[in-house]
């Protein structure tokens, strides 16, 4: 070491001089000189001893006081001095010792003392105040010192304390000290392994025992139990039952919860031998399921044991058997057979599966999108993000659609002569009636039976069905008519009639039939009860415990349809045969409590997420538990406060038409069920999980539906455009054509709407034709409904009578597509169209045959660049899941290229800020918008989505996804509430408005020619300030367009994905000796 020169001072106060002395010794090496050593060092001790300030002198920035005594600590031969300097640093690291003890352990002290000890060792017997001292001061400095374990490795210290511990057993004084050492050498994943296998563990498992007091020795043991391979050696020991028994001999006798520290950390232990296969057989053959229920639910009415019930029922979930869904295959009960499909394909993957397993490579892919990084997904290549624009396709080919764009080529003055309107189609009559399932309640107005289509898709007549009385059923509608001028029932079921379905459904949804009056009160959003997610838990973990009370009945199962039911009249009755319908089966499972499994999208084999089902049977006052098991997301707005949509038809029919929030203690947790079969390598991938509520109905024999969000069907679309084009006045231009058919033979409207010229003069002509265009989609995503309700808004305005609509009118045409993917709609997906793809990926390389809407919606975007009709803006409505508001993702070179360390000049990252100015727009005029949830970060993932292709192959700077959330908000107007259907329709009319200022902010320029940059007032409009604070880019989550979740988890029971059992035996854990680890993983609430 050094030899430190002491800072010479006139006025040198007494603790310096004494040092200056020692250092002075130091270098004359006489050993004549030890009795001075020794006395000075005794006298720099009593100093520090009695007086503060001495401390501080001899810390102190300058002073140099520490590498004197690390010096003379390091020099000397002679134990008093030895045990006098120790016992100085022991002084000096107990105060303060923070500071102090990174300052000693950046002067090299960690060696010096790691040194002593080894040394010391060597010639046994090791004097035991010696060791005392070395392990106290080893004690404290592991923990500031990152480098610790290494260093204590390589210096052979480890079994130096090892050995210690061997031969104090009964001598506490010296064992404990020792302990907290071999605890801070195994925070270290390879000592902890070497510790080990020079028997650590046995010796560990001596030291503790029932009841016994010494913490240190439970946590010692907790941190060398985090190798999975000494976990493993526990296990085969059969180590433990033993901890199981001392746990319970701890819950009795710590009556007074005052040890809750020890017995914290005894279950750590348990969880940590419990993160190998090995392990958790163990557990479950030592009865710990039952061991650990029956403490945890004796603790559960103390506030203060939070922390030991939440640390067993992790333990619990995670030795919890892993089962497979009750299912004979995880494909869709539904197939569809392709013109073609493509090798190497997700749907080629699938039906190259055996019968009954799921593909683990599928799982995989899905299970890196979820473990991928906000930084790796940002594209920095400058080149990829500046837009190009290629000719894909010649324009002889595109040409064709120019039959979509005929406003710009049409004869006004035949369009401006009033024309009387179309004929209505000419259908065949379909009448409602009651299926003969069970006599009619004679308290209802009418029989709540299944509407069905007498004419059904297949040509199928069929007799009204009667009642009992030989009468036949009527139907009692109630009159909405003048709540919702867009639903008409009757106009409903004829729509209905030329819609294609792949389960060629014949039943109608009672709420699609009836229609929905949006409430007028207020749904706030639904505060969590304490403790809902451990009780849910509780009750799943009772299952295994108690399994003779499980009634294990399938109640509804659309894969064995052939067979019946014999039913009590006990059970509840589903139904989901109805478009958009999605339930696979319905499993009661206690009196009371059903387990509902929803079904793959078709040709796919996951996005399990969209449900609507019916319900019959129940009892009016009875609590009922819902169970959907086989979610697939890591979490849900069902956790912050989101509830389910229930609708009854017992309340429409006395009426009131809603469909309301409902349901208590929601919550969405990890289960039991294995996302992936058992196969060939015995692997499992990772586990589904549980959305789960519960419903009090208010009518006996009513009939009630269920639906993840605001069901809005293919034939209400077509319904909903019938009765808009009955609103065409002589100012409206008002077109719809068919873009194209679908895989299930569909028809996907495209809607042309602007204002008509006032004229056939060539000056209004010719302004009619300079329009801009703006292009507007939505619904490629079945599941996110909550587009189209923003898209009826949108509509509707655009077709209203109102001065600011027209004024709209005239500033743009309107290219809209309200439902980019009708097949996913009707048959209940949630993601896919019929080919099992996401159609919001296809958008760079799309295939007419597999993806037609986006085929031809994009050429239709190619067309309209070709002629130099670039849209001014292109906007695709979504849904978002995860989060609250409404918010926008565009593309912005300068915003993508600051969220990462990419260096580049100024002039590579000129941009102009106008795609900033529609969502600045929508923050100042829509209540439900949030500016600072969105991102203009354009990520590698989503480089085939809409909204990134738009921008860069057709050019579009202002190119959008609106996403709308499917709980509610958090700011504004609506701070608190659930979102309804007037919200989110009043979004879509807002969302108008912002388009109408856009036009004052945007230059005639640029309405002619939208690749030139804006005027200096757009950029004025935009606060620049706060540009670089850029939300956090999105995550490429399940493939969704979502940024990762930014509210807390409440995760408490359930081990970590990444460090997923199922996955990997051996794992390091997370420092056990910190309360934060605990805190993070184990607090539920």
């Amino acid at each position: 070491m050094n030899k430190p020169k002491m800072a010479a001072e006139k006025s040198a106060s007494r603790v310096l001089v004494l040092l200056s002395q020692l250092e002075r010794l130091n270098e004359e090496h006489k050993v004549s000189d030890n009795d001075a050593i020794r006395q000075i060092t005794g006298k720099i001790l009593h100093l520090i001893q009695t007086q503060e300030k001495t401390r501080k002198e001899v810390t102190s920035k300058g002073s140099g006081g520490m590498e004197v005594i690390l010096s003379s600590l390091e020099n000397t031969q002679d134990l008093q001095t030895t045990l006098n300097i120790l016992a100085i640093l022991n002084e000096l690291l107990t105060v303060g010792g923070g500071r102090r003890t990174g300052v000693f352990v950046s002067k090299g002290g960690t060696a010096v003392l790691l040194h002593l000890l080894v040394s010391s060792s060597k010639d046994p017997p090791a004097n035991e105040e010696l060791m005392l001292h070395i392990h106290s001061l080893l004690g404290k400095v592991g923990l500031k010192d990152r480098k610790f374990g290494v260093k204590a490795r390589l210096n052979g210290a480890l079994n130096v304390t090892l050995n210690l511990v061997k031969h104090n057993l009964q001598n506490y004084k010296l064992l404990l000290p020792c302990l907290q050492v071999l605890r801070v050498y195994s925070s270290n994943l390879v000592n902890a392994v070497s510790l080990g296998k020079s028997g650590a563990l046995e010796i560990m498992f001596e030291i503790i025992g029932p009841f016994t007091r010494l913490v240190t020795s439970i946590t010692a043991l907790l941190c060398v139990c985090s190798s999975g391979m000494n976990a493993r050696r526990a296990v085969d020991r059969g180590h433990l039952p033993t901890l199981l028994a001392i746990y319970q001999d701890w819950h009795r006798n710590d009556t007074r919860h005052r040890h809750v520290v020890i017995r914290k950390s005894i279950l750590g232990c348990i969880k940590n031998l419990t993160n190998i296969k090995l392990g958790r057989k163990a557990f479950i053959d030592a009865n710990g399921m039952r061991i650990l229920y029956n403490t945890s639910t004796e603790c559960l009415s103390v506030r203060t044991l939070d922390p030991l019930v939440n640390t067993s029922s992790l333990i619990m979930r995670k030795c919890f058997p892993k089962n497979r869904l009750p299912l004979p295959t995880i494909k869709s009960v539904f197939h569809h057979l392709l013109p073609h499909i493509p090798a190497g394909g997700p749907v080629a993957q699938l039906y190259n599966q055996p019968p009954g397993e799921s593909n683990q490579k599928t799982d995989f892919i899905i299970d890196v999108c979820y473990a991928l990084q906000n930084d790796d997904d940002i594209e920095t290549d400058i080149k990829k993000l500046r837009p190009i624009q290629v000719n894909t396709r010649p324009f002889d080919e595109l040409r064709a659609y120019e039959y979509f764009c005929r406003e710009f080529s049409e004869n006004f003055e035949d369009l401006l002569t009033p024309k009387s309107d179309e004929s209505p189609l000419e259908l065949d009559s379909i009448s409602i009636s009651k299926r003969p399932e069970g006599t009619a309640d004679p308290d209802l107005v009418c029989s709540l039976g299944r509407l069905v289509l007498d004419a059904g898709v297949n040509g199928d007549s069929v007799d009204g069905p009667q009642e009992e009385g030989g009468e036949q059923a009527v139907l009692e509608v109630p009159d909405t008519a003048a709540l919702l001028p867009l639903h008409d029932p009757d106009l409903y079921l004829e729509m209905v009639k030329s819609t294609r379905s792949v389960p060629a459904y014949t039943e109608v949804a009672y709420p699609d039939y009836f229609g929905h009056v949006a409430l007028n009160l207020r749904e706030p959003i639904l505060e969590r009860v304490y403790g809902v997610q451990r009780t849910k838990i509780f009750q799943d973990i009772e299952r295994l415990i108690h399994s003779s009370d499980i009634l294990d009945k399938v109640v509804y199962d659309l894969d064995n349809q052939s067979c019946p039911v014999i039913d009590n009249g006990e059970s509840l009755k589903f139904n989901s045969k109805f478009e958009s319908g999605n339930l696979r089966k319905a499993v009661q499972v206690r009196k009371f409590e059903y387990d509902l499994i929803l079904n793959s999208d078709i040709n796919s084999n996951h996005y399990h997420q969209w449900f609507y089902f019916e319900v019959g049977n129940m009892r009016p006052g009875v609590r009922y538990r819902f169970n959907i098991i086989n979610c697939e997301k890591s979490n849900s707005q069902f956790n912050y406060g989101m509830q389910v949509l229930m609708y009854s038809v017992q309340d429409a029919i006395n009426g009131s038409p809603h469909w309301v929030r409902t349901g208590s203690d929601i919550c969405y947790y990890k289960n039991h069920f294995s996302r992936s079969s058992i196969a060939a390598g015995g692997q499992k991938g990772k586990s589904y999980f549980t959305l789960t509520f519960t419903v009090t109905f208010q009518h006996k024999d009513d009939v009630c539906y269920f639906a993840y969000h605001y069901p809005y069907t293919y034939s209400m679309l077509k319904m909903h455009l019938q009765k808009l084009s009955a609103l065409r006045t002589a100012q409206i231009y008002y077109r719809q054509d068919d873009l194209c058919e679908t895989l299930g033979g569909n028809s996907c409207p495209l809607l042309t709407i602007t204002a008509m010229p006032e004229s056939s003069s060539n000056d209004h002509i010719s302004q009619f034709k300079s329009r801009p265009v703006v292009f507007l989609s939505a619904r490629v995503h079945p599941g996110e409904t909550n587009s189209s309700w923003v898209m009826k808004g949108t509509l509707e305005f655009l077709m209203s009578c109102s001065p600011q609509a027209q004024s709209l009118r005239e500033s743009y045409i309107f290219k809209i597509i309200p439902m980019l993917n009708p097949d996913g709609v009707i048959n209940g997906n949630h993601r896919c169209s019929l080919s099992g793809e996401d159609l919001n990926r296809q958008w760079q390389s799309p295939n007419a045959e597999l993806h037609p809407t986006i085929y031809h919606a994009k050429s239709l975007l190619q067309y309209l660049r070709a002629t130099g009709r670039t849209p001014l803006v292109f906007c695709d409505y979504h849904g978002h899941s995860r989060k609250k508001n409404v918010f926008m993702y565009g593309c912005s070179i300068k915003e993508t290229v600051w969220q990462t360390n990419v260096n580049t000049s100024t002039c590579e990252l000129h941009e102009d800020l106008g795609y900033r100015t529609l969502p600045k727009l929508l923050s100042q005029m829509a209540p439900v918008f949030s500016l600072s949830s969105c991102s203009f970060v354009v990520e590698r993932s989503k480089e085939a989505t809409a909204r990134v292709v738009v921008w860069r192959e057709i050019g579009v700077q202002r190119s959008y996804t609106m996403e709308s959330t499917l709980c509610g908000c958090d700011q504004g107007k609506y701070k608190g509430l659930q979102i309804g259907t007037s919200e989110l329709e009043e979004m879509g009319a807002q969302f108008c408005l912002a388009l109408l200022r856009l036009r004052r902010f945007t230059s005639p320029l640029e309405l002619h020619n939208h690749n030139s940059h804006p005027l200096d007032t757009e950029n004025d409009l935009i606060d620049t300030r706060s540009i670089p604070n850029i939300t956090s880019p999105t995550t490429y989550v399940l493939e969704e367009d979502e940024p990762a979740f930014l509210e807390e988890v409440d995760y408490s029971a359930e081990s970590n994905d990444e460090n997923d059992p199922d996955l990997q035996d051996n794992h390091a854990l997370p420092d056990p000796n910190s309360d934060s680890e605990f805190s993070r993983q184990d607090s539920l609430n």
